[in-house]
Order: structure tokens, then sequence, then C-alpha cells
């Protein structure tokens, strides 16, 4: 028998609860794996509230790494023993032990230990997909990136530097406009003082940035936009404030021809190749030193609950981990 975080009902963090649960033999195309990280993201918390919603009971979380210690018949991925990391599911990484299709794993190289693969996975390809797939930035552009401080925006803030860009970077607090200034953004604007369009606007001229990557949803979108030059691209990724309202696609129109796109990583990785590719992609920043993952917070795993909680309310930075 092991232990994993389930819960029965949507809610507050209070819902989730450490169980004891049967791990059987994986079916032909699963692997067995022993955790030794689980990482913690904002989807973890749209998932328990319901917003995402999912069928009940459940397990929660997306992205984990550790040890294969058993495989199924028809298994090729991956053999026992191989150090491995994942993100993106299926749902049910709050756990000591898991099974998990073999083809959403991918083997981690000996410099990456798996603390790091777990904080690292799925905002590491989310920043990957933002940045190379969904707009593909240039040497020269001039990009926004809401949450400059969190998991994913200290990751974007780092690679889009590495790529050429000058990074416009929004935070909370004077701390964390440090803390995005340390790994590459540009310009860190403190939102809850400062009116981060018209900081835009003065950094570019009035010219406006080609894209934003906004995580934040409601609070920001229609700022985002406004922040944009003609042709340039809205991208909302997350919901930290909130969906954003039905849009009125006419304002695209008036605001000059803007493109809007809402990706998810499922979607971009969907294709094992994909999976690869990315995973690949972020691997090598990774070990070359271009992009530097901060572990700022671990708790333990049955207090999966206090970690969500301390997210929701932004006491966090960069990412966090669940130990088992």
């Amino acid at each position: 028998m092991s232990y994993a975080i389930r819960f029965h009902r949507p809610g507050g963090p209070e819902v989730l609860q450490w169980e004891e649960v049967d791990v059987p033999a994986p079916a032909p195309s699963e692997a067995t794996v022993r955790h030794e990280a689980v990482g913690l993201n904002f989807i973890d918390i749209y998932h328990r509230s319901g917003l995402y919603p999912v069928p009940l009971p459940s397990g929660i979380g997306l992205e984990g790494a550790g040890v294969v210690t058993a495989v199924g018949g028809a298994v090729t991925e991956v053999k026992v023993g191989d150090r491995v990391a994942y993100a993106g599911g299926p749902i049910g990484a709050y756990a000591e032990v898991r099974n998990i299709p073999a083809d959403r794993l991918v083997k981690l190289p000996d410099a990456i230990d798996g603390k790091t693969a777990a904080a690292m996975m799925l905002q590491g390809m989310t920043a990957q997909y933002l940045l190379r797939r969904t707009y593909r930035v240039q040497p020269g552009d001039t990009i926004l990136i809401h949450a400059a401080a969190g998991g994913v925006g200290l990751i974007v803030c780092q690679w889009a530097k590495a790529l050429g860009a000058t990074v416009i970077g929004t935070v909370g607090s004077d701390d964390k406009a440090d803390l995005a200034r340390a790994h590459g953004c540009d310009h860190a604007v403190v939102y809850t003082r400062e009116n981060f369009v018209e900081r835009v606007r003065e950094i570019t001229g009035g010219a406006g940035v080609p894209v934003v990557y906004d995580s934040i949803g409601k609070d920001t979108f229609q700022g985002s936009l406004d922040c944009l030059r003609p042709m340039g691209m809205m991208v909302t990724f997350g919901n930290a404030s909130g969906p954003v309202p039905p849009v009125d696609t006419l304002e695209l129109s008036r605001r000059g021809s803007l493109f809007l796109t809402r990706p998810t990583l499922f979607t971009y990785t969907a294709k094992r190749d994909d999976l690869v590719q990315t995973a690949g992609e972020l691997f090598a920043m990774v070990t070359a030193g271009k992009v530097k993952i901060e572990v700022n917070q671990a708790y333990p795993l049955k207090d999966a609950a206090q970690a969500q909680l301390d997210l929701a309310a932004r006491r966090t930075t960069g990412s966090t981990v669940l130990l088992p």
C-alpha cells in the first residue's frame, strides 16, 4: 500500500485528503514510478476548485519525477531503474507511487536531479512552447510576461533573454522585482503601484510589444491587449485572477488586427515526438546553464493543502515541490 492526496468533491484546500491507496501492477502500456518529488502548479488549484472539472473522486497533480520500478509488457519507452519525469497528466501526481502511461515519461539527463525535474517540467515545457512555438521570439523582440517572478515567469525571463529579447515583466513587490531582474528581466514593473500599460508604452516608445504572455487572466486581460502593437499576439495561458470574460472579437480588429490564443501544454505535447522534443530543448537549456530552475519552496506531500494556499496567496516565488 501507498499514500496519495485525493479529493471527493470540489472546493477549497480542505477537500484534499491524505489517503492510503492500492497501486496495482502496471497495465501493458504503463510504468510504475516511485516519486522523488512532485510539482505544484496553479492548474492543480483549478482542478481542486472545480474550475476545470475532473471525474470524482480523483487524485490530483500533473507533474513529477522519480524512478521506474515496474513496466508493463508492451512498454518500450523506459525500463526499470530509469530516472524519469513527466508533466501534463494524467492527473494523480500527488502520490508516493503511481502508474502512468509510459509514453508520457521522458528520461532525465544525469545532470538534472529529481527535485529540479519535478519543479521544471510543466513550467519549463510551457515556457518552451510559448517562446518557440506559440509566438517564436526573435532577437531584438521586446516581450511582456506577467507574473515574472513566478515559476513560468522566471524561466521565460531567462530563456527569452538567451534568445536576444528585451523582457518586460510585471510583479507584485519590490522583492519580486529584484528576483525577476536577477533572472533576465530588463524592466520589472511593480503593478501594485505602476500602471503596466503606461510603462510598456513608455519602454517601447509608444510602439507596443509583439507578444504578451498572460497567466493572470481576468485582472490583466484588457490591459494586456492595450500593450500590443498592431498584429500582435495575445497569449492567455492561465487564470490566476479568474477566467477571462467573453471577448468581443471586434475589439481585436479595433486594436490593430490582433491575434488571440489560449494554448495548453497538453495540446503542444499530445504527440510523443513533440513531448520528447519539447523536453529535450528544456533539458538542453538547463544543462547549458542558460536557464536556472529556482526551487524556492518544498513541502511534505501530505501538506499539499498548505502549499496550494500559499501558491494561491502569491506567497511563493519560482517553483515549488512536494516531497513524498
